[in-house]
């Protein structure tokens, strides 16, 4: 090879490694892996890129920079690079703006982090999701009394529309009927919305899908759907809860999702005499 063809190939492989790295990303820590002694496997939420994988080497050090930023449920901004499906964390900054959600709220956004997991695959941007998720992490931060499950339900609904799960709660999915106000509707995964029968349990009625979905159709969705089930009574909650949770279970593959499992004992715990 002459030595201009030597010199375009070089430069070919600095302009694919410059356009393979990121630089200042708005990111979460979903969840992290044991890769060595000293280093991790960090599965990120990134606004631009969507959820990817990242080598953090030699972070559990007691030394490292990284220990204390690459926490869950915390704003950062991180830089990373490579062309492999598991890049090379090479930056972390800690954004601020809130403290860690304790108690309730931290199970709350941690399990919010699995349904993440599960249902977005990896390297598909979602950058409206990342906004929805980055309020309901705030709210869970500021530890308001009786935000915490309508944040949830919120961002439940959020999660399911973006990765095409939900179905337009104003019509029945398979006839396309508008809803009547007083009959009773339940959310099922095979059929979508549909008239509820003796058999079905945890149904809601029209005025209540169909409110669900004008505050999914504001411009401020989340803020929206957070202000219309704080405002619903606890029955009208519990059954949205049991309907969500059938329809995430069913799609992410599991009778139980792990973080809620782990709440459940811990309360089972509690309350031993």
């Amino acid at each position: 090879m002459t030595k201009r063809g030597c010199a375009a190939l070089a430069t070919n492989k600095t302009l694919a490694r410059a356009a393979t790295r990121v630089h200042d990303e708005p990111a979460y820590v979903l969840h992290h892996y044991d890769w060595s002694e000293s280093s991790l496997i960090l599965e990120i939420l990134t606004r631009h890129r969507g959820r990817v994988a990242l080598v953090g080497k030699g972070v559990k050090r007691p030394s490292s920079s990284f220990r204390p930023v690459l926490l869950p449920l915390q704003p950062l901004r991180l830089s990373y690079g490579g062309d492999a499906e598991i890049r090379t964390l090479k930056s972390a900054e800690w954004v601020g703006g809130h403290t860690m959600p304790v108690g309730d709220a931290l199970f709350s956004g941690l399990y919010a982090n699995e349904l993440l997991l599960r249902l977005l695959a990896r390297d598909d941007p979602h950058p409206a999701l990342f906004d929805t998720y980055h309020q309901l992490v705030q709210v869970l931060a500021a530890g308001h009394e009786g935000t915490t499950a309508p944040a949830l339900r919120a961002f439940e609904l959020a999660l399911l529309r973006e990765v095409g799960l939900l179905p337009t709660l104003s019509q029945q999915t398979l006839t396309l009927q508008a809803l009547e106000d007083d009959a009773p509707y339940c959310l099922v995964p095979e059929g979508g919305l549909r008239l509820a029968g003796a058999e079905d349990a945890g149904w809601l009625r029209g005025q209540a899908w169909r409110a669900l979905q004008e505050a999914l159709d504001q411009d401020e969705a989340y803020s929206a759907c957070l202000r219309s089930v704080a405002q619903w009574p606890a029955e009208w909650r519990s059954a949205l809860q049991a309907q969500l949770r059938a329809l995430l279970h069913y799609h992410c593959g599991v009778q139980s999702l792990r973080t809620r499992q782990v709440m459940m004992d811990l309360q089972a715990l509690q309350n031993r005499p």
